[in-house]
């Protein structure tokens, strides 16, 4: 299982989250196709993949304005748990977790509105926000986050 969390720009407590269990490929873009849909101008239409193989999960990045972690451009880089990647140099921030304990860590942080890298396993009483959402990240990057649409399901 891995889950993606979207973090808020300024105190980087998740804004929302989409939960996978183990296939071949999530893809983060800003077109439709993508598993992760996020528009904003920075991010490419199909920006970074997680590749799942019998070593774990991995980073690529397959966008044209890049993908960063710890301030530094990456190709690709195994992804370990509480990882931040950014999207683009002034982009989204996407915070990866992996296995169950990781997706009740995003729950928490969401139910308490704590940095994720700060809580604790415990359940959240808040229920998990649907995958494949659109969310206008130009109204994410203000201190006041405006509802999102539901995308429907990938055929």
């Amino acid at each position: 299982m891995i889950t993606l969390s979207l973090l808020h720009p300024l105190n980087k407590t998740p804004l929302q989250h989409w939960t996978f269990e183990a296939g071949d490929t999530i893809r983060i873009g800003r077109s439709t196709d993508n598993d992760v849909i996020l528009y904003s101008a920075v991010v490419s239409r199909h920006h970074v993949e997680l590749r799942h193989s019998q070593q774990g999960w991995e980073v690529v990045s397959i966008g044209t304005n890049g993908t960063y972690l710890d301030g530094k451009r990456i190709t690709q880089v195994p992804a370990e748990d509480g990882i931040v990647i950014r999207l683009a140099r002034s982009g989204p921030n996407i915070q990866i977790r992996l296995g169950a304990e990781g997706l009740e860590a995003v729950k928490a942080a969401i139910a308490n509105k704590q940095k994720p890298s700060t809580v604790s396993s415990q359940s959240a009483t808040e229920p998990e926000q649907q995958s494949n959402a659109k969310i206008p990240l130009e109204a994410a990057q203000t201190t006041h986050v405006q509802p999102f649409t539901a995308h429907p399901p990938k055929a």
